[in-house]
C-alpha cells in the first residue's frame, strides 16, 4: 500500500482542483475510485475509459478543455507520454497494475515500491477520502476487483446482510452476498450506450447508501436497478452458453457474439466454480476476439499471455491471474494454441 504521506499528496492535489477531470477504467474498482475521490470535493467530471485501458489521444481534446485544471486517472494500466505532453496541465495518475515511467505525472502505484503490492485502486482513494460513509463504496470496488482489505470485518458488521458468515476468500463475496450483486451493479450500469452510462455515473455520485440501490429505496437507487436487470438479462444467456464449453479438459475456451461486454464478468464467475481450470472467454467484435483470461494457483496467465502474443497480431495485459487481450479472429486459433503450449 501507499504511505501516509502520499495519500496526504493525493488529498492535497484532490482539494487544490478547482474543476478536475476523471478518468477511468469502466469497471467496479476504476468507477469507485472516481466515486470517492468525487464524493471528497463534489465537484468536476467524470469519464470513462473504455475498450483499450490506455489515456492516449482519444482524450487530448476533452482534457485541454479551459474549464479543467487538473487531470486524475484511476484504475488505467497504461498513459501515453504524447497525452501528457498535449494536455500541458497536471495529470495524478493512481494505478495498481505493472509500474510504468511516465514524464511529467504524479504516479502513485503500490507495486511501484513492491509488486506484489497489488492494493486496488479503490482502496487508495478510499485512503484518500477517509470519510466511513463511504465505506460501502470502497467495498464494492476492492472486493470486485478480487482483494479483501483489512477492514471487511468493520464493514460486515455495518452491513451484515451484506456480507455474510462463509466469505472467505474475495469471489465468496463476489458470488455469494448481496455485495456481490452490488459489484455487478456497478459494473452493469457502466453498459449500453454511452449517454445512458454516464447517467449512470451522475446518479451514483448521489446515492448516500447501497439500500437505495439494492432495494430500489429512492428514485436514484430504481433507475440503477432497472438498468442492471435488463443488462443481467444479456450477461445471463451468455453465461448459459459458456458453462456448456466446461468440460474435464484444463482449458476452458468459449466465444461469443454481442451488442454487450461480458467477457470479464463470466470468465469470473467460472473461475469461482471452477478454479482449477484456466478460462479464456471472448467477445467477436470489429474483426477481434477481445478477451478475458483467468486462472489461479500454479496457473500464472500474465507471463504466459505475452509469450503466447509473440508472431500473433494483438495486444494484451494486466495482471497475474487475471489479463485481457485482443487478437485478430484469423490468429485466435493459433493463439489458443500458443496459450495452451505454455503451461
Amino acid at each position: 500500500m501507499l504511505t501516509n504521506k502520499q495519500y496526504g499528496e493525493i488529498r492535497k492535489e484532490l482539494l487544490e482542483a478547482e474543476r478536475p477531470l476523471f478518468l477511468f477504467h469502466d469497471d467496479p474498482d476504476g468507477l469507485t475510485s472516481f466515486l470517492l475521490l468525487y464524493k471528497l470535493i463534489k465537484r468536476g467530471s467524470g469519464m470513462m475509459v473504455k475498450a483499450v485501458p490506455r489515456v492516449d489521444e482519444r482524450f487530448v481534446q476533452a482534457a485541454r478543455q479551459p474549464a479543467y485544471d487538473k487531470i486524475f486517472i484511476t484504475d488505467v494500466a497504461m498513459v501515453e507520454q504524447s497525452f501528457v505532453d498535449e494536455v500541458r496541465k497536471p495529470v495524478i495518475w493512481i494505478d495498481h497494475h505493472q509500474p510504468l515511467k511516465v514524464g511529467g505525472v504524479k504516479y502513485f502505484n503500490p507495486r511501484s515500491s513492491n509488486i506484489n503490492d497489488n492494493y486496488p485502486a479503490s482502496y487508495t482513494c478510499y485512503k484518500v477520502n477517509n470519510d466511513k460513509a463511504n465505506l460501502w463504496i470502497a467495498m464494492t470496488g476492492i472486493v470486485g476487483d478480487w482483494m479483501i482489505p483489512e477492514f471487511a470485518g468493520e464493514f460486515a458488521e455495518k452491513y451484515p446482510d451484506l456480507w455474510g458468515k462463509k466469505v472467505k476468500k474475495p469471489d465468496d463475496a463476489i458470488f455469494e452476498t448481496e455485495l456481490g450483486k452490488l459489484v455487478k451493479i456497478f459494473s452493469f450500469v457502466l453498459k449500453g450506450t454511452i449517454s445512458d452510462a454516464v447517467k449512470c455515473i451522475r446518479i451514483l455520485t448521489r446515492i448516500e447508501d447501497p439500500y437505495e440501490i439494492l432495494n430500489q429505496t429512492s428514485p436514484a437507487g430504481k433507475y440503477l436497478f432497472k438498468k442492471y436487470e435488463k443488462i443481467n438479462m444479456g450477461y445471463e444467456a451468455v453465461y448459459k452458453e459458456a458453462k456448456k464449453a466446461v468440460t474435464k479438459d484444463k482449458f476452458v475456451v468459449h466465444t461469443y457474439r454481442g451488442e454487450q461486454s461480458f467477457s470479464g464478468e463470466v470468465a469470473n464467475e467460472l473461475l469461482h466454480f471452477h478454479p482449477d481450470k484456466i478460462i479464456v472467454v471472448g467477445r467477436i467484435r470489429e474483426g477481434e476476439v477481445r478477451m478475458s483470461l483467468r486462472g489461479s494457483g500454479k496457473n500464472l496467465i500474465l507471463p504466459r499471455l505475452q509469450k503466447a502474443l509473440e508472431g500473433v497480431g494483438g495486444y494484451g495485459g494486466g495482471h497475474e491471474y487475471a489479463c485481457g487481450a485482443a487478437v485478430k479472429v484469423e490468429d485466435f486459433d493459433r493463439f489458443i494454441e500458443n496459450f495452451k503450449s505454455r503451461f
